[in-house]
């Protein structure tokens, strides 16, 4: 879809998103995802005044303007949590723009997000995080394809890995010593314990499986020895949920989630739980100790019904 931004208002974007790329280390999804946002939102202004506004007019943009783009997002259906996620990129652009050419982007960084209710992470229970994990093991007819499934969600799950941390690990990672460097989303890198469960885990596959495993390939791969596709560890965790009675909560993140929590109720500091996370700020990691409040109010809830 073509979109009306005048060619100055343009090049500034692409710019930034250089200059979020390469100096900043924003993930490449994170990147195309700020293109996307400011790209709509620049088009709106485009629409909103009935011209193609250049960089002169878009840096006297007043709060109306503003409120009248987040109003159309809504009337299209964008909820809360989104629409938060686009305004942050587009003062994102605003900030990097004024600090550059020297002007003051108050109005628009000064805009508040709607509110929205922070989702709770939904982890899943010690036993039922076994159960997973052992019913994963046993799906696929092949040996080594059940051994490469259970491997990477038990690393999910002793780690505290994301997915695509997982399934981005070298080859030369094996064999697995007590910890493991991983850069995660923003190019930022961080050392996590391994557990002897996990490292028996990758080893098993690794022994089962048929493919060159030569460093500077992935470790993990596809029937054909292609790098090995998310959905179909999305897809083994939905067949193992369904098998278990499980909710469609338990997925391949809920895992992360799991190990956080669980380390948390078992004392874990709250500080090197972030770090093990890869968190960059504490109060995403505080989202756990929701968690555990939330449970402990449910079991109380539970012990003490109300007359």
């Amino acid at each position: 879809m073509s979109l009306a931004i005048s060619p100055a208002a343009r090049d500034l974007m692409d710019n930034w998103l250089r200059h979020a790329r390469a100096i900043l280390g924003a993930a490449e999804a994170t990147v195309d995802a700020y293109g996307r946002d400011v790209a709509g939102f620049l088009a709106f202004q485009s629409q909103h005044t009935g011209g193609t506004p250049g960089p002169d007019a878009l840096r006297t943009i007043t709060t109306p303007d503003l409120r009248a783009w987040m109003a159309d997002q809504r009337r299209r259906g964008v909820g809360a949590r989104s629409l938060a996620r686009r305004l942050s990129a587009v003062k994102s652009f605003y900030g990097w723009w004024a600090e550059r050419e020297g002007f003051d982007a108050t109005t628009v960084l000064s805009m508040r997000a709607p509110k929205h209710q922070r989702r709770l992470p939904r982890p899943v229970s010690e036993g039922s995080a076994r159960d997973l994990i052992a019913t994963i093991g046993a799906q696929d007819a092949r040996d080594w394809v059940s051994a490469r499934d259970s491997a990477v969600v038990t690393l999910l799950y002793g780690c505290g890995l994301r997915i695509s941390e997982a399934l981005g690990l070298d080859a030369a990672a094996h064999p697995m010593s007590d910890t493991l460097r991983i850069r995660g989303k923003g190019g930022k890198e961080r050392e996590v314990p391994v557990l002897p469960v996990a490292r028996s885990a990758v080893a098993t596959y690794v022994r089962l499986q048929p493919h060159d495993l030569a460093p500077g390939t992935p470790l993990f791969r596809g029937i054909r020895g292609g790098p090995l596709n998310p959905r179909l560890i999305a897809k083994v965790m939905e067949q193992a949920r369904m098998q278990l009675g499980l909710p469609a909560t338990a997925t391949p993140h809920a895992m992360r989630h799991s190990f956080a929590t669980h380390l948390l109720d078992a004392g874990g500091d709250l500080r090197a739980i972030q770090e093990l996370l890869g968190h960059s700020s504490l109060s995403t990691t505080q989202a756990y100790t929701a968690v555990d409040t939330a449970r402990l109010l449910a079991v109380y809830d539970a012990a003490h019904p109300k007359a």
